[in-house]
């Protein structure tokens, strides 16, 4: 039996091992040559999967290593009789981290993320754990999704964008009754509010990123955090420089949710072929100590927060990796995330040496006892 698999999936090598042969090659490497003796397909985000890439091939199983699937087109899967899973809800807290990190950066004051109002478009795994975590911390938040009637104050998008803060939570979609692709568009961009903060780490085409570097041009009150962008990996330098925050792609990278999206899948190749799920245990596919306690010397949920991840690191990199290779900056991109750095989830940070009223806010926020 023969498996491919994207590089940056921590551990499925060894976890495979027993299976058959085991084929790793960079995510944007892998084509329909690379896939046409191969049974069973792993991928990320950056490999488009569709019939193309399968037609001709024997592969019996694709899976994906991401909560979104964007990337992938299931019904040629279908149509070839190709079973598909993906890892929904993987890297959820991974990515509300990396939103709550840009908002310490954004508002370092106290009482400033309060006195907004923040939108939330999407409230699947990552922006109902955005939603819950402000709300902790008192932040009057305006959620948005269709799909979800139950949420407590859920709106109509036109009410989100009247929020100072408005984080995009959505999977990249073209169909439907409420497609993604440019939901926030020209039009939608200016009616965003004076001193406006925009954070996407959806997918980079749910905002129109033309569109946008005008209003930035335009505009000096209004800033944007983005994760993603249109197209990846080759981003415009100059909606780069005029953003607040930029990042290659990795608000989902912290190790703990690629160990749980790589367990997921493999987990899912082993039912498929026959095999016991739990033959995966933890500890074959990613060994990950525990991260340790926060510095004592915090004095707010903004200081803790940014001493367990602190995003401005990410962006100094992306940054650095511009003026290197302005002329290869797809290349930078993709290197950036293949060589990412470990972080870990605030949930394996303990607050715990805190004062206990502010211990009681960072767990709040996801951080550990």
């Amino acid at each position: 039996m023969k498996f491919v698999v994207d590089e940056n999936i921590p551990g499925a090598k060894d976890m495979l091992a027993r299976l058959g042969e085991v084929h790793c090659l960079p995510g944007r490497r892998i084509d329909a040559a690379a896939v046409r003796d191969a049974d069973a397909l792993l991928v990320r985000s950056v490999t488009r999967v569709d019939a193309a890439i399968v037609r001709g091939s024997r592969l019996r199983f694709v899976g994906t290593a991401t909560a979104g699937t964007d990337h992938v087109d299931a019904s040629a899967l279908r149509e070839h009789g190709i079973h598909f899973v993906s890892a929904p809800g993987s890297n959820a807290d991974s990515v509300a981290d990396y939103v709550l990190s840009a908002l310490a950066v954004a508002f370092p004051g106290d009482g400033e993320l309060e006195s907004r109002r923040v939108g939330i478009v999407g409230c699947g795994g990552v922006g109902s754990r955005v939603l819950r975590r402000l709300r902790a911390l008192g932040v009057t938040c305006v959620p948005c999704d269709p799909f979800r009637d139950a949420i407590e104050g859920n709106a109509r998008l036109e009410r989100t964008l009247d929020c100072e803060v408005l984080s995009l939570h959505v999977p990249l979609t073209t169909g439907g009754a409420h497609p993604t692709f440019h939901l926030l568009d020209r039009d939608r961009l200016r009616q965003l509010p004076e001193d406006a903060l925009l954070i996407n780490t959806a997918r980079g085409p749910v905002v129109d990123n033309a569109a946008l570097l005008e209003c930035l041009r335009a505009r000096h009150d209004m800033r944007a955090v983005l994760d993603v962008w249109e197209p990846e990996p080759d981003y415009d330098p100059e909606l780069l420089a005029r953003c607040l925050i930029g990042t290659p792609h990795i608000a989902g990278y912290a190790a703990d949710g690629k160990r749980r999206g790589a367990i997921q899948v493999v987990r899912a190749a082993l039912a498929f072929f026959g095999r016991a799920p739990d033959e995966v245990s933890s500890d074959v596919a990613v060994s990950l100590a525990f991260a340790g306690a926060l510095p004592v010397a915090a004095r707010s949920w903004q200081e803790a927060v940014l001493s367990a991840y602190d995003v401005r690191a990410d962006d100094a990199r992306l940054r650095a990796s511009l003026v290197a290779h302005l002329d290869r900056r797809g290349v930078a991109f993709d290197r950036l995330r293949k060589e990412y750095p470990e972080r870990r989830e605030f949930s394996e940070w303990s607050c715990a040496d805190l004062p206990e009223p502010l211990a009681l806010r960072l767990r709040a926020l996801g951080f550990s006892r």
